[in-house]
This record gives C-alpha cells, structure tokens and sequence, in this order.
C-alpha cells in the first residue's frame, strides 16, 4: 500500500488499477459455474443436467457466501485499520480471518456429505425426477471435495486485493477458471463423465485457486501472518464478521430465491401451459432458470467487481476522515454500474434467444418460450438491481455493517420471497411468478438510495 496513495491519487486511476482485475477475477470466478452449464448443456445430459446443476448451484453459493462473510469482512477491518494507522489490529483481522476460514470450510464440507439428500430436497431436488436427480446427487458428492480450497481461495482474494496487490488476486483466480474451461470439455465429452466429469473439472480449478493464494501470505506487502496474528481475538473476530455480513446475506439471498423458485416450480410447473398448449413441467423451468440465475451472476459479477475495486480507497478515506472524496468515489462508482446495468437490459431484452442457445441447441419450443420470459421479465430491473448490490458494498466499505446488511436483505428476502411467494400462489403459474423480481428490485432501490443519504449525513 506504500505505492499507492488512497488519499490523493486521481480517482480515476485508483479505481481502474483496483476495480478492473477486481472485475476480472470476479467474472472469472462466476465463470466456474457457468461454463459447467453450457458445456454440461451442450453433452447428452442437456436439459437434465443443467436442471441438476441448478438444485445444487445453491449450497455452492452458500460455501462463497461464508468464504465472503470472512474474507470481505477481515479485508474491510484491514482497510479501516491502516487508515487509522493501528497496524497491529491491521494483522490481527487477515490473520483471524484466515483461522476463521479454515473452521468454516471443515464444517461445511462435513455438512455436505452427511446431509446430501436433505440438501438437494430444500433446494428443489425431486426423486421421482430419477435422471435430474441422480444428476444432482453426482455433482454435490463430487463438489464437496473442493470445498475447503475453494473457501479459502475465495475468502483471501479479499485480502490480497485490500494489501494493494489487485492483479494477482485477479491471477489466482484466473488460473483456476482457465483450468476448469479446459478440462471440462476433456471430462465431459472425450472422457463421457457429463456432469460428474465438470465436477471434477471444477475442483481441480479451485485447487490451483487456492495454492496461488496460499502463497501469497508468504510476500504480503502491508500485513504479516504470524502466530499473534493467527490467535483467535473475540472483538476483531465478531468487528470482521459484523463487517463481512453484507456479502454473506448477499450471497445467501440468492440461496433463498432459487430454493423458493425451485420449490415453486417443482408445484406449479405442470399446472402453467405454454402457447403450444403443452404444460412446461419441472425440469425445463428448473434449467431456464438456472442459465437466467447464472447469466444474472455475470451481471452482478461486474458490478461487485467495480464496488469492490472501491472498497479499499473509501475505507481508507473513511478512516482518514476525507469525506468529500468519499462522495466522489461513491459517486464515479455508482455511474459505472448504471452503465453496466444499461448494457445488461438492452440485452437481456433484445437478444434472449441469443443467450440462452449458448447453453445448448434443440430446445423445444416450451423451453425457448419459457427463456424469453424469464430473462426479459425476470432479470428485467436488472439497471436497479445493479444500483442496489453496488449500494450494499459501498455502506459495507463505510462501515455501516447494519445500513449494509439491511439493504443486502431487502431485494432478495424481504421484497422478493413475499412477492414471489404470493404471485405464485394467487395464480398457480410460473411466468406470471418472475414478475416478483421487477417489484423487488425498485423497493430495494429506493431503500438503498434512502440509506446511502442517511450515511452520508452522518458522517
């Protein structure tokens, strides 16, 4: 961080050198999961296996989700702790946060083989659906395996960027996706594994992701990993949690939309008829919406990207008391994002057919009507949403842990899961239900918008 002054340097530069390998590796790692759809839908598993992949995509999130609580939190803490010149508690919050991510992958790698069949029911897994289930089954036995390393890997990122080494956060990262996009198709089609091969394909990725990481803490600039650093301190540990809960509700949130959409698919699908006059059933819904949630990732994969490349410089800014340069960073990222957003809609509106036949050729008319659908009315606030996650981020980097949290809820579990549920309900139909992201998404708009004035009036 001695190259780099968070206090005076052009914004625009310090944005561009944190926020753009900061997008990179953020894409690259949604990429883990998307690349394994279309490659998995293009295989014989098809529509089957992506609607297998989708059941299990949510306990996946829920591992990132805590890798983030962690990471992210440790990474803020670090920031606001050099702004303020306290170098000790600065070591103390990477070091804690290393120890804490460790104890959190054992647990939910011992979660994960001893409750497999619970798993895939909460999240939408059907028995009586004996292919897609079987599928499933497959996919999570094997993507338990990598747990720990893709915990950990992704938990330290956020503190190799924060130590003002962005680029080769963005390289460890890199190295894994580039591993796992060239096995996958060498596991699925040469080796015939379909869903088990990209598995295998995604862990051997997470691996190499975590062995560059690891690595770094041997060449740290502006921390040390020591044995004080490494002894568990209950206010740094419950400051770096309170600090990181933003990105685990943000991360668990999509959780809980896929479960209750699964869910709700899984009774409503065969009771919604397309224009064909042909209900649309279970497993086309379930992969549809998996590709939107996953496409949707990539979207909020750039967003994330730019907020967080701008985490550092506010939280030190916080820190130094520089209000007036806070603003103006909030401000130049919140354009970005808007841009971003814009992008996004014009093609999510435009071009959907486009999209979705990435993941797959020879789909029926039911499945490409059900795509239009979704990705034009359900990712269709998606300018809003992208306002709203980067929001989220930017109270996270103030240190408004509460302000943050709360906006993280809102669009996912406070607004949508009601509207969606009712929607749902009242009409018995699967289409009309992706309305429920539309109204989620101004609500949680304008909260945010209401909350980032109030923060600002505060400080």
């Amino acid at each position: 961080m001695e190259k780099i002054d968070l206090e005076n340097d052009k914004i625009s530069k310090l944005i561009k050198k944190f926020a753009i390998p900061c997008v990179i590796s953020m894409i690259v790692a949604a990429l883990y999961n998307i690349v394994d759809q279309i490659f998995i839908g293009w295989s014989e598993a098809g529509a089957f296996g992506n609607a297998a992949t989708n059941i299990v995509y949510p306990f996946t999130v829920i591992a990132l989700a805590f890798a983030l609580l962690i990471g992210d939190g440790s990474a803020t803490l670090f920031n606001l702790s050099l702004g303020s010149k306290d170098k000790e508690k600065a070591n103390k919050s990477i070091g804690n946060g290393l120890v804490l991510l460790i104890i959190i992958s054992v647990i939910l790698t011992a979660l994960g083989f001893v409750f497999n069949n619970q798993i895939l029911k909460i999240f939408g897994g059907n028995p009586s659906e004996i292919k897609c289930y079987e599928y499933a089954k497959d996919y999570l036995n094997i993507i338990c395996c990598g747990l720990p390393f893709y915990i950990i890997g992704q938990g330290l990122n956020a503190s190799i960027r924060s130590d003002g080494s962005p680029k080769y956060a963005m390289v460890a990262t890199i190295v894994g996706a580039i591993c796992n996009i060239i096995l996958d198709p060498i596991f699925i089609f040469v080796f015939k594994m379909n869903v088990k091969g990209a598995a295998i394909a995604t862990i051997i990725g997470q691996v190499l992701t975590f062995i560059v990481s690891v690595l770094y803490l041997k060449k740290s600039k502006s921390f040390k990993i020591d044995k004080e650093s490494i002894k568990l301190d209950k206010e740094i540990c419950k400051h770096s949690i309170s600090l990181g809960l933003a990105s685990l509700i943000t991360q668990l949130a999509i959780v809980i939309i896929i479960a209750v959409a699964n869910n709700l698919i899984g009774k409503y699908g065969y009771m919604t008829m397309s224009s064909s006059n042909i209900a649309y059933g279970v497993v086309t819904p379930l992969a549809v919406v998996g590709i939107c949630m996953k496409v949707f990732g990539i979207v909020v994969s750039v967003v994330i990207g730019v907020s967080l490349g701008g985490m550092p410089i506010i939280g030190y800014n916080i820190g130094a008391k520089n209000i007036k340069r806070v603003k103006e960073i909030i401000k130049y990222v919140l354009v970005i994002n808007f841009i971003i957003g814009f992008i996004a809609f014009i093609l999510f509106e435009i071009f959907p057919t486009l999209i979705i036949n990435i993941f797959g050729n020879g789909n029926s008319f039911e499945y490409l009507e059900y795509s239009k659908y979704c990705l034009r009315i359900f990712l269709g606030g998606i300018i809003l949403t992208c306002i709203t996650k980067s929001l989220s981020i930017i109270l996270q980097s103030m240190g408004a842990s509460f302000k943050s949290t709360l906006l993280a809820l809102s669009r996912d579990v406070i607004f949508f899961v009601p509207s969606i549920i009712i929607i749902a309900t009242l009409s018995h139909n699967v289409v009309s239900m992706l309305w429920s992201a539309v109204i989620a998404d101004v609500l949680a708009f304008v909260l945010g918008i209401l909350l980032l004035k109030s923060e600002l009036k505060n400080k």
